[in-house]
C-alpha cells in the first residue's frame, strides 16, 4: 500500500460528468494528515508511518500523546492512526499528506463504523419474510422456525435472529474517485461510504489480489 489518508464524511449529494449522466457521491473531507511518527524496524520491529487528523485542545490530550505531538512539533490531534506504506521511509515528521495523493479514478477502500440501529427484528435486520397479516394470523413479524425437531436438538451458530443492528466496523472495497478538490481537500467518491456525518473514514489505495 502506497497511499491511504483520514477523512470524515461531509455527506451526499449527486453530480453530473462529461457525458451528462448523473452520479450519487459521498464527499469526504481528506487530511490534511499530518506525520507523527516514523516507525521503523530497528526501533519497532516493523515499518509503519503515524499520522494525525484533526486538531484537539491541549487540554484534552494526555501527557503521553501531549509529549510525543510536542517531539514531532505537531499540534494535538484528534485521531491517530497508523499506515503500513510501502514507501514509509520516504516519509518525514511534520509531513502533510493531503487530498492530492489521489486522482479521479483511482480504487479506494472504505472503512468506518457504520450507523447504529438499536435492537432490531429479523425481518429488519436479516430481510426474513413476515407473516400472513390477516386477523387471525397472530404471527405478523415474528420470526419463524429456529430448529429442526429432536435433531440435531439445537440452533446452530450463525442463525438469523433479532439483536443489535449496526455500530460495527465496515469496509466497502473498490469505491471509485470521481473527483477530487485539491484546493479544498475533498474526495468525491462514487456511491456510499459506511458511517453518519462527520464520522472518521479510513482511506486506503485498493489493493489488487496476488500483490
Amino acid at each position: 500500500m502506497k497511499k491511504a489518508i483520514l477523512a470524515t464524511k461531509v455527506g451526499m449529494t449527486q453530480i453530473f460528468n462529461e457525458d451528462g449522466v448523473l452520479t450519487p457521491v459521498t464527499v469526504l473531507q481528506a487530511g490534511p494528515c499530518v506525520v507523527t511518527q516514523i516507525k521503523t524496524v530497528e526501533n519497532d520491529g516493523y515499518s509503519a508511518v503515524q499520522v494525525g487528523f484533526g486538531d484537539k485542545r491541549e487540554s484534552l490530550v494526555n501527557k503521553p500523546m501531549k509529549g510525543q505531538f510536542s517531539k514531532a512539533g505537531v499540534s494535538c490531534k484528534r485521531f491517530v492512526r497508523e499506515f503500513k506504506f510501502e514507501n514509509a521511509e520516504d516519509y518525514k515528521v511534520a509531513d502533510e499528506i493531503k487530498a492530492d495523493i489521489f486522482a479521479a479514478g483511482d480504487k479506494i477502500d472504505a472503512t468506518a463504523i457504520s450507523k447504529g440501529k438499536g435492537f432490531q427484528g429479523a425481518i429488519k435486520r436479516h430481510g426474513q419474510h413476515r407473516g400472513p397479516m390477516a386477523h387471525g394470523s397472530k404471527f405478523h413479524r415474528h420470526q419463524g422456525s429456529n430448529g429442526a425437531c429432536s435433531d440435531p436438538s439445537r440452533v446452530f451458530k450463525g442463525k438469523g435472529m433479532p439483536g443489535q443492528m449496526g455500530n460495527k466496523r465496515i469496509t466497502i472495497q473498490n469505491l471509485e474517485i470521481v473527483k477530487v478538490d485539491v484546493e479544498n481537500n475533498l474526495l468525491l467518491v462514487k456511491g456510499a461510504v459506511p458511517g453518519p456525518k462527520k464520522s472518521l473514514v479510513t482511506i486506503k489505495e485498493t489493493v489488487k489480489s496476488g500483490k
